[in-house]
């Protein structure tokens, strides 16, 4: 039986630090650096190695993910001498699994084959909470050999995997599904704060919601949440205006009238201005009730 492959994993933020656990959970063994020593030191007290630098913990790895904030974060990670993939041993795979835009993803893929070394684009669809429990969606592009070889470690942490061609379409499919969750949650600020300013009861109206043709699992989740008016961050707004630049920034790439979207940016820019930026993106309802003029006592009422 041929070993187990060696997983080093970088970034150890909430969504990095859920999937990591679950595939050593899995039984492959993971070597893990962060800029944070506290961050990593969650993965190695569950029984990961650590790494202090990328170099190390690329070195010997035969895949390498990475998991970070952005396209800077990920130029940082993955290009230059203390890169990944200058420091990648040959028949590595390297995988990033972050929120970052065609252009830089496509920057990656260049230095990626001037090197030998097989990139694979799969960003997730899901939060840090749905994360812990496996139940994310992976959206996969790039070599399709080398999805082949990393599928069983991916399948260890994500309920669906979706591999969508030999590229960077996995970051488009991203911006997609984001562009359509947030759009939604605007949405639904909007139509909430309209029905409890007209009279409806707030639990019997998110109810009704959960029940009708519109009750996806997003929205059932977002009613259980609601109805308590639960905000602690499953994403915050402040963090849901890099992926509104990036889907505006590849509209513009390609041509694409975006004016929801747009429009989705301003709002969201005002839900951070009005100081709810660190809360839930759905704090969009408070800054919806605040433009209605509804009042504390109203807002507190379940009528």
């Amino acid at each position: 039986m041929s070993a187990l492959p060696l997983i080093g994993w970088i970034g150890a933020g909430r969504m990095g630090v859920a999937m990591a656990t679950l595939i050593m959970k899995a039984g492959f063994p993971l070597r893990v650096y962060s800029r944070s020593a506290s961050s990593r030191q969650k993965l190695v007290t569950l029984g990961a190695c650590d790494a202090t630098s990328v170099v190390q913990c690329a070195r010997e790895a035969d895949l390498v993910f990475s998991c970070v904030t952005d396209d800077n974060a990920l130029r940082e990670v993955a290009l230059g001498q203390q890169g990944v993939l200058a420091n990648a041993k040959p028949n590595a795979v390297f995988i990033d699994t972050s929120t970052v835009s065609p252009e830089v993803s496509a920057e990656i893929a260049a230095e990626a084959r001037n090197c030998g070394i097989d990139y694979l684009r799969i960003p997730i669809s899901g939060n840090a909470a749905s994360a812990r429990v496996g139940n994310v969606t992976a959206l996969v592009s790039g070599p399709e050999s080398a999805w082949n070889r990393v599928k069983p470690i991916v399948q260890s942490f994500s309920t669906a995997q979706v591999y969508l061609g030999s590229a960077d379409e996995a970051r488009v499919m991203k911006l997609v599904v984001n562009l359509l969750v947030y759009a939604h949650a605007q949405a639904m600020a909007e139509a909430l704060t309209l029905g409890r300013k007209a009279g409806l009861d707030w639990n019997l109206m998110l109810d009704t919601l959960g029940q009708s043709t519109l009750a996806s699992p997003w929205l059932k989740a977002k009613v259980a949440l609601m109805k308590p008016r639960d905000f602690a961050p499953t994403m915050t707004g402040r963090m849901i205006l890099k992926d509104l630049d990036l889907m505006l920034d590849a509209a513009r790439s390609n041509a694409v009238p975006l004016p929801i979207t747009a429009l989705t940016r301003q709002l969201t820019q005002a839900l951070v201005g009005e100081g709810y930026g660190d809360e839930d993106y759905m704090a969009a309802i408070k800054l919806a009730e605040k433009q209605a003029g509804l009042s504390d006592d109203q807002i507190e009422s379940k009528s």
